[in-house]
This record gives C-alpha cells, sequence and structure tokens, in this order.
C-alpha cells in the first residue's frame, strides 16, 4: 500500500513538473498600441464618445493579438493593429486624419522590424487608404526606406493591391471642426494656428513581440491640424517617431519636432542597448525629462524581449492598450489610470 502512494505521488509530481516545464516553455508574446496623447481631461468628451474609444482600442488589440496567438510575426501583428485604427474615425490617421491649411488630408506612416533592421516609410501621401500598408510595401517591394508626396503616390499607382480613395474619404466632421478652430485661432492671433502643445493627440502606433522573440514597431498619422509648407513630424522617420532592433520597439506619439530632435524612439532603445536601462527607465527619461526639458510634449510605447511595457506620457492623457505575456490586458486614457497599467 505504501508502494503505490509513493508511486502515485511521485507520479504526481513528475506529471506537475512537466506542466510547470511546458507552461515556462511557452513563447512569450506581447502588444502594445496607442492611439495619441495630449489633453484628454476627464469630461471633455461624452461617455458615448468614450466607450466607443475604448472599444476601437480593445477591436486594434484583439486584431494584433489574434495573429500572435496564431504564431504569426511581430510585423503582422503591428500591420494588423494599426490599420483597425487607421479605420476608425476616432484617431488622427487614416480615416479619422486631420485637415492641412489647405483643407485636405496629407498622411504619414512608419514601419520598422527588429532582427531585420528592415524599415518603411511614407510622408505626405493623399489618395492611399491604409498609409502603413504603403510603408510596409516601401520595405518589402523596393529598395528604398522612405517615399514622399507625389513620389509615394507614384509607387502605390503600381501596386494593385494598395487600396485607394478619393483625398475627400478621409474628411469627417469633427476633423473640419477642428480646422476651422484652428483658423480662427490663427486669424485671432495673427500668426501659423496650427495646434498649439497638448491638442494634437490621435496619431496611432504599435509594437509587438511574437513567439520567434521578434520585435516590430509601426505609426500612422495624419499630422496636426493646419499644417502647411508639407510639413512632416516624428511619425514617418525611423529613431524619431519609429524604431524596433533585437532588444526594443518604440512608436511616439507628441509635439513631432521635438521627437524628431531628440530622436526618441531609438534613444530610448539606446539607453536599452548601450546603457543598460531597463525599458521603464529609459522609456521615462527620454519621455518625462528630455523631451520636456526641450519645450515638447507627448507620450510613448515601448516593448522589449523580455515582454516588458511601457507607456510613459506627459499630457493628461494617452489613447493606450495592452496585453502582457501572461495574458493580462487592459485600456486606458486618462492620466489616474496609469497605476492600472
Amino acid at each position: 500500500m505504501r508502494r503505490s502512494l509513493l508511486a502515485l505521488a511521485l507520479l504526481s509530481c513528475a506529471f506537475a513538473t512537466a506542466v510547470h516545464a511546458e507552461e515556462t516553455g511557452k513563447p512569450k508574446t506581447a502588444l502594445v498600441l496607442h492611439g495619441g496623447a495630449g489633453v484628454i481631461e476627464r469630461g471633455s468628451m461624452s461617455k458615448e464618445t468614450e466607450a466607443q474609444v475604448r472599444a476601437a482600442l480593445d477591436k486594434a488589440l484583439d486584431a494584433g493579438n489574434a495573429v500572435l496567438s496564431k504564431g504569426g510575426s511581430a510585423l503582422d501583428a503591428v500591420v494588423t493593429t494599426i490599420r483597425v485604427l487607421e479605420e476608425d474615425p476616432h484617431f488622427n490617421a487614416g480615416k479619422g486624419a486631420v485637415f492641412n491649411a489647405d483643407g485636405h488630408h496629407e498622411l504619414d506612416a512608419s514601419l520598422m522590424e527588429g532582427h531585420t533592421q528592415r524599415a518603411g516609410a511614407v510622408a505626405g501621401v493623399t489618395t492611399v487608404r491604409s498609409p502603413i500598408n504603403l510603408a510596409r510595401a516601401v520595405m518589402e517591394r523596393s529598395q528604398h526606406v522612405m517615399l514622399a508626396g507625389a513620389g509615394a503616390e507614384k509607387f502605390a499607382d503600381t501596386l494593385p493591391d494598395i487600396e485607394r480613395v478619393p483625398n475627400t474619404w478621409l474628411d469627417t466632421d469633427n476633423r473640419r471642426k477642428q480646422l476651422d478652430d484652428a483658423r480662427a485661432k490663427e486669424k485671432a492671433n495673427k500668426q501659423a494656428g496650427i495646434d498649439f502643445p497638448g491638442t494634437y493627440f490621435g496619431t496611432v502606433g504599435a509594437v509587438a513581440l511574437d513567439a520567434q522573440g521578434h520585435i516590430a514597431a509601426g505609426t500612422s498619422t495624419g499630422g496636426m491640424t493646419n499644417k502647411r509648407f508639407g510639413r512632416v513630424g516624428d511619425s514617418p522617420i525611423i529613431g524619431a517617431g519609429t524604431w524596433a532592433d533585437a532588444r526594443c520597439g518604440v512608436s511616439g506619439t507628441g509635439w513631432g519636432e521635438f521627437y524628431i530632435r531628440a530622436a526618441v524612439a531609438h534613444d530610448i532603445c539606446a539607453r536599452v542597448a548601450y546603457k543598460g536601462d531597463t525599458l521603464a527607465v529609459a522609456a521615462e527619461e527620454v519621455v518625462d525629462k528630455i523631451v520636456p526639458a526641450m519645450g515638447g510634449d507627448g507620450g510613448a510605447i515601448a516593448l522589449d524581449a523580455q515582454g516588458n511595457i511601457a507607456m510613459p506620457f506627459n499630457t493628461s492623457g494617452m489613447y493606450r492598450a495592452w496585453i502582457k505575456p501572461d495574458g493580462s490586458r487592459g485600456t486606458a486614457i486618462y492620466r489616474d489610470e496609469a497605476k492600472k497599467d
């Protein structure tokens, strides 16, 4: 009897050990996304709109995570996530893009794959439904990293799978009102009426870690309301708005001029690689100290090879959502939700 009990105990122990080994041996995957940072105070939107924004963040998170759950690549997950956000008019990308000073839309996007260091970007496109798809095409089907304006449009002409739309298809009533408000401020102040600091939330981005341990990052935006002269911000610039390497990936959102000057996305990952900072320390140092010291503001999402996630921002809010390697997930908008991140 004792031998039977001992044998049963040993068998149970062996089974538990095998299960634990299987669980700990499961590949880690993680995904984090943003829908822009800025002045997003509680009460600044209706409960209905807030619910719609949170649902949109969840929808994008589900879409990207479905790719990762099936063993798909980080690159596919990032593109899939951003595509959902580009189609949602609540965000300043694709369908919800802001108007420039001429009353049109100019879209920017970039994409980077960490382990290969491949990258693609487009700036100032006007008839491309999904800028992130075109950025991927630049990366995979051209010899270049960035194409802009008419050249990017001509490249799109050669790709029948890149969907095109009239520029007016991107119009939304909310963005039209924002343009009218910016023009009124410009007239009153007799100076360029681009968005004032902190008012330009809506840029979208995603960073993913796949089961193979690879990282990818991407960003897509309509830029700043009432922008002119072909202005391009940080979103399509590799190293400024988007960066991915073998250890780390970042997508930024904020006042683009300062993100370019501080090379924000690359600086965060460089601190992880060369200084040995944790992801959280690196991201917070750049976003919460360096950018504000220069006069800018905004936020970023970051992810490392261990699945650690950082989401710092120095504005009152940032649309964000995440799924960690343990499967825990969340969405948030306001600063006072940061303790739940």
